[in-house]
């Protein structure tokens, strides 16, 4: 037989696209032609997999070989498809029986001398091939771990070229049986760099802390240099509430398709953490590319976004984050096709009150109204409207600073946060609401209903406060999640006043 076909696959964005690879070899001139809209690293593939044929020790006669990677129309990048065009080649040669290869999916990167390495997006290729009633998937050994999460998949992972072309020809039941096993589920905490209890203090920003993580709300700290504002952003990573199975999966399929996994520890149980520079472009945020793949945004997905130094970031850039802050995802369109990628994060940001820090100590300050004018302009309405809570930190005192109170650590704070997020969870079961800050316009008649008092209070404030639409629907959530940490069925009056206090600082620099 000259001719063979084996199924691999390609990521495109986060979506999984199944590529039929195609080998025909037969007489002729000895040459070695790929096509199927193909990048320059898979046109490479071909010197690469020669010679790591050659040198597994496996015959290859001087033959007109061909090879197609199917669909046509969709691009294929990267050096995934190394392996099954070696496998497609052997079987066409007659080495591996074609029946053999029938339902297995192949995916792996060929060194010269025939080691299989590691590939991005194993995780998301092993779930959609079983989805497609695909039971096998031989994928590298340093992806086995990653593979094996996806149960009732076996998965096999293989060192070499030899290693993949002997189970091939052996194709012994009891052996894909034993790599079926699920790995472990075990969470392994990262390492909390800061706690709470090392930030003396600012009592204010840990509590409105405390209530974003518990709703999943945005967080604007304002203040000084030096006022614990970034170490306050870094210890939120200490209380967030761990993420379940699915979620995991979810962060880990981005994490796979980035290839920003840990080969001993595959599947992600602690939410991310990501810290971006403020000199960081619209596409390092969003994604990109020829083939977009996922931004800083993306891969904060089910976790928190930290923007440091806010107003040095390019407006233009700021600007980006509106539509996914508010949809919890983002469209890329390419003249190929459009692509979407989860954006369900948390933004967490820090920010000076201007130039040298220090407004509104005019005793200190050194800027002109026009220079302080300028610098929170950086920051448009629409971007704050899109901020639950917005906090001012003030110098730290000495007597905070040198007093012998212990602060609560994050350890506490993390367990009251996750009874809060407990309540969220059995309040919204049987929807596809998770917490508080997902809370659309409709959902809140049922979910964030005021008494007479309350609403005459927030009558008063629409109206005193200028707010718009997007701004009262964000304070009623906020309201909800400060509820939910009292204890309490109903929004109350105590509620709702805290949850105006905390966009009232933004009505001080902003106007």
């Amino acid at each position: 037989m000259s001719f063979s076909t084996i199924l691999s696959a390609a990521i495109a964005g986060l979506r999984v696209e199944f590529v039929r690879v195609e080998a025909d070899v037969s007489n002729g001139l000895p040459v070695f032609h790929m096509v199927g809209y193909l990048s320059s690293e898979v046109k490479e593939a071909g010197e690469r997999v020669r010679t790591a044929i050659k040198n597994s020790g496996f015959d290859y006669p001087a033959k007109r070989t061909v090879i197609n990677l199917s669909p046509a129309t969709l691009r294929k990048k990267g050096a995934s498809f190394d392996l099954p065009i070696a496998v497609s080649i052997l079987a066409s040669l007659g080495q591996i029986s074609p029946e053999k290869i029938e339902k297995c999916l192949i995916i792996g990167e060929l060194s010269l001398d025939g080691q299989v390495r590691k590939v991005p997006g194993i995780l998301p290729i092993a779930m959609e091939a079983l989805e497609n009633g695909i039971t096998c998937c031989i994928v590298p050994k340093e992806n086995e771990r990653e593979g094996r999460l996806v149960k009732g998949m076996a998965v096999i992972g293989v060192e070499n070229l030899c290693d993949a072309v002997e189970f091939l020809q052996e194709m012994k039941g009891e052996k894909a049986g034993e790599k079926s096993e699920t790995g472990t589920m075990e969470d392994h905490a990262d390492d909390v760099i800061s706690d709470f209890s090392e930030i003396k203090g600012q009592e204010n920003v840990k509590r409105a802390a405390e209530i974003a993580v518990a709703g999943g709300h945005n967080l604007l700290m304002i203040g000084p240099p030096g006022s614990g504002k970034s170490m306050t952003a870094k210890c939120i990573a200490g209380i967030l509430p761990p993420p379940d199975i699915r979620e995991s999966i979810e962060i880990t399929k981005i994490y796979s398709v980035m290839g920003l996994l840990n080969e001993d520890r595959p599947l992600i149980r602690t939410r991310p953490f990501r810290e971006v520079h403020h000199t960081a472009t619209r596409a390092a945020l969003i994604g990109g590319g020829g083939i977009p793949q996922p931004g800083e945004i993306s891969l904060a997905h089910g976790g928190v976004l930290f923007l440091d130094e806010l107003s040095e970031f390019r407006k233009s850039v700021l600007e980006v984050l509106r539509q996914p802050l508010e949809e919890q995802k983002i469209q890329i369109s390419r003249t190929h096709g459009n692509y979407a990628f989860p954006a369900g994060f948390m933004l967490v940001a820090a920010m000076n009150p201007c130039p040298c820090g220090y407004y509104p100590d005019m005793e200190k300050c050194t800027c002109t109204p026009v220079q302080i004018q300028n610098y929170l302009s950086r920051i448009s309405h629409p971007f704050l409207d899109r901020i639950d809570l917005c906090v001012e930190a003030s110098r730290i005192r000495y007597d905070d600073l040198m007093g012998e109170h212990d602060a609560e650590s994050s350890a506490v704070i993390r367990e009251r946060v996750c009874r809060a997020r407990e309540i969220q969870n059995e309040r919204y079961k049987g929807t596809d609401i998770l917490i508080n800050a997902r809370l659309k316009a409709e959902d809140l008649k049922h979910y964030c209903v005021l008494g007479k008092r309350e609403n005459n209070l927030m009558e008063r404030a629409f109206t005193v406060m200028g707010l718009t639409a997007r701004g009262y629907h964000r304070i009623l959530r906020t309201a909800r999640t400060i509820a939910d940490m009292d204890g309490e069925t109903n929004i109350r009056e105590k509620h709702l006043r805290e949850a105006l206090g905390y966009r009232m600082v933004d009505r001080k620099y902003w106007g």
